[in-house]
């Protein structure tokens, strides 16, 4: 029976190291053919089919996305499906005032998977996967003196998935400094690209948000993303596509947003990768953890 037992041992590591390998080639495989792909091209005819308002379109993709994603309409603030305008108006919909319970601390900034956290090295690296990281300075767009603000910081990546709530919102109250548009590729921010593209973040078109709060400085980085049609902000509205040449913004009149107040929304699942200047306690969790809007993040050092 020992002997049974072992051999069934091992056929059950080698059947998971072949599995292993599978889902690692097939990951390979799906990242690699992003490369030649026309990744603007596809991302700006989604969002054409995306503000379609003719009813039929827009109710077919609207349903057939319900359906495939499981979407829980009781709690938007417009649970009827039909009397959204356009598929990116429901992508977009509101919650219900209740559904977001704001706890307290440092907050997640919109409901997703947290990827990655943690603190910031000296050389100002950000983990993007295992075996991968980027900097901080490419991922500001370039600006040294900006990112070494966040040297020896902390750092959160919430990666949005299509079924998720797709609008922004603060982890904490924060006036904008300045907003930092920089141009990039549009690959998929799956984990699957993840694992496989390296300074994924950091090379994707991309939104740089800069806050001056009690905490100290903080970067919101609305990264974008194969077939994401367009990021906005409840400041400036509808932002990405730009040119092909990096943008800085900054506005006359102090805009401030209060925690847990939204600034932004995706046309599509895309990532938010939050900086802190000063370092941040994160509470525990899991890499991998579905997180929701709201929910307590970490915790503020003094």
């Amino acid at each position: 029976m020992r002997d049974l037992g072992a051999s069934g041992a091992i056929a059950t590591t080698h059947l998971s190291r072949n599995e292993d390998i599978t889902v690692t080639l097939s990951q390979k495989a799906f990242s690699l053919l992003q490369y030649p792909l026309p990744q603007h091209a596809l991302s700006r005819l989604t969002g054409k089919f995306g503000q379609c308002d003719h009813p039929w379109v827009k109710n077919t993709l609207i349903n057939a996305f319900i359906k495939r994603f499981n979407v829980d309409m009781s709690q938007a603030l417009e649970p009827d499906p039909t009397a959204y305008s356009t598929f990116n108006d429901f992508f977009t919909r509101a919650l219900r005032a209740d559904a977001r319970p704001l706890g307290d601390g440092v907050l997640s900034p919109a409901d997703g998977t947290l990827s990655q956290f943690g603190r910031l090295t000296t050389a100002g690296m950000l983990v993007q996967a295992k075996g991968h990281t980027f900097s901080a300075q490419t991922l500001l767009g370039g600006d040294k003196r900006l990112a070494d603000e966040f040297l020896n910081g902390s750092f959160a990546t919430v990666y949005l998935s299509p079924s998720d709530y797709h609008r922004v919102h603060m982890p904490v109250t924060g006036t904008l400094r300045e907003m930092i548009y920089v141009p990039g590729r549009l690959f998929s921010v799956n984990q699957a690209t993840a694992n496989h593209v390296p300074g994924l973040f950091a090379r994707n078109e991309r939104l740089v948000c800069i806050f001056d709060t009690e905490h100290g400085p903080m970067a919101m980085v609305l990264v974008g993303a194969m077939i994401v049609a367009a990021i906005e902000t409840v400041w400036s509205g509808q932002v990405t596509p730009l040119s092909g040449h990096p943008q800085r913004m900054r506005f006359g009149q102090p805009i401030v947003l209060e925690k847990g107040a939204e600034m932004g929304r995706f046309k599509l699942g895309s990532t938010v990768v939050m900086c802190f200047a000063n370092p941040i306690m994160f509470g525990n969790h899991a890499l991998g953890t579905k997180i929701q809007m709201g929910q307590s993040l970490a915790t503020a050092t003094p």
